[in-house]
């Protein structure tokens, strides 16, 4: 992945955001010629630019994605653009639906418009399980975002050559408003860890998961497809458990001392996650690495050249979490070392004997 990004000027949205973050520390290192860093949170963005402030190749710009014009000049000359900035969280969108179509679908169409006036060559948007078979605002304005993504790439404009697809996450353990600092939060006051229900299951990956995912995507996508990786399946409640057992005692706490209280699903949740559709397992080729969904319209992308080498069979009709064995004890508290899902301090400390 190094050779492909080196010498590139590379552009992300939500730059501040946990997953922009990272992805902006990875790839100064994969020795692009400029990062491009947008997000219109002014307090993150500056964060991240202190943190960046000795390294030339770094740029940082507070801009709303949905000001086409500004987005367009700063995108000029940019080879690769990542689209991470999002409103991510199923409860701010249930709230303001008005905001989720601000944000998650109107900013994907200008991202799009300002990508090809710029002729930006690549554009890779980031996705959610979510979008599968939606019964929030959430996951409904990212399934459209996921749309227009494909029908960039189908029907282009004026001949331009930029091209687009998608990926979609899975819950990103350690993210910012995730379950694992609300856990780690309630752990340090004693408890109680609220859990919506114990049958509850999550598609779950590591920030490194992540950024591994977007970047080979990145390299390696046609023309509008979505990439999805196959990613462990955890019970929120057993993820509940391994921390009130491994963490409360840092905290000075017996973990016979915590209690997880049921607290009943928040508006718009579901008890489980899926990664692709029936009607989607049609048409998605299955290799070591991905669930690649193909457009559904392939008439209109006859001329693009969908063989990723040796496939691994058909998929599933679905991938749905309640029907996937959820990982162990120890699986789960490997994942909670994995760097960016714990504080530093704490996930290191994972490793000591209690005393």
């Amino acid at each position: 992945m190094s050779s492909f990004y080196r010498g590139a000027r590379v552009a992300i949205t939500g730059a501040a955001g946990t997953t922009g973050t990272e992805l902006t520390h990875q790839l100064l290192g994969c020795g692009v010629d400029e990062i491009i860093a947008i997000d219109r949170h002014e307090t993150n963005l500056f964060y991240l630019s202190e943190h960046h402030q000795d390294d030339p190749r770094f740029h940082a710009f507070a801009c709303d994605v949905c000001d086409t014009r500004l987005l367009t000049r700063l995108l000029d000359g940019v080879d690769y653009l990542f689209h991470a900035a999002a409103l991510k969280h199923v409860w701010a969108c249930e709230s303001n639906p008005r905001e989720a179509v601000q944000t998650n679908i109107i900013a994907v169409q200008s991202v799009i418009d300002a990508a090809i006036d710029a002729k930006v060559r690549r554009v890779l948007f980031t996705s959610t399980d979510k979008a599968v078979n939606p019964t929030n605002v959430m996951g409904t304005s990212k399934l459209m975002g996921e749309r227009l993504i494909t029908s960039a790439a189908a029907l282009g404009r004026d001949g331009s050559s930029t091209v687009f697809a998608s990926t979609r996450f899975g819950n990103v353990l350690g993210s910012a408003g995730s379950v694992v600092p609300l856990f780690l939060k309630q752990l340090q006051k004693g408890g109680p860890i609220t859990v919506t229900d114990p049958r509850m299951s999550r598609f779950v990956m590591t920030l490194e998961d992540a950024i591994l995912l977007v970047m080979k995507v990145m390299e390696q996508f046609r023309s509008g497809e979505v990439f999805v990786t196959r990613m462990p399946v955890v019970l929120v409640s057993d993820l509940a458990r391994v921390m009130v057992e491994h963490i409360a005692p840092r905290f000075g706490y017996r973990s016979s001392e915590i209690k997880i209280q049921e607290i009943g699903k928040r508006p718009g949740e579901k008890l489980y996650e899926q990664l692709i559709t029936a009607e989607e397992s049609t048409r998605t080729l299955l290799t070591k690495e991905f669930l690649i969904v193909l457009p559904a319209f392939r008439s209109k992308f006859r001329n693009v050249d969908y063989y990723y080498g040796e496939t691994c069979g058909d998929p599933a009709e679905s991938y749905d979490s309640h029907q996937i064995e959820p990982i162990e004890d120890g699986r789960i508290l490997e994942m909670l070392k994995a760097p960016g899902v714990l504080p530093p301090d704490i996930a290191s400390e994972l490793d000591e004997p209690l005393r």
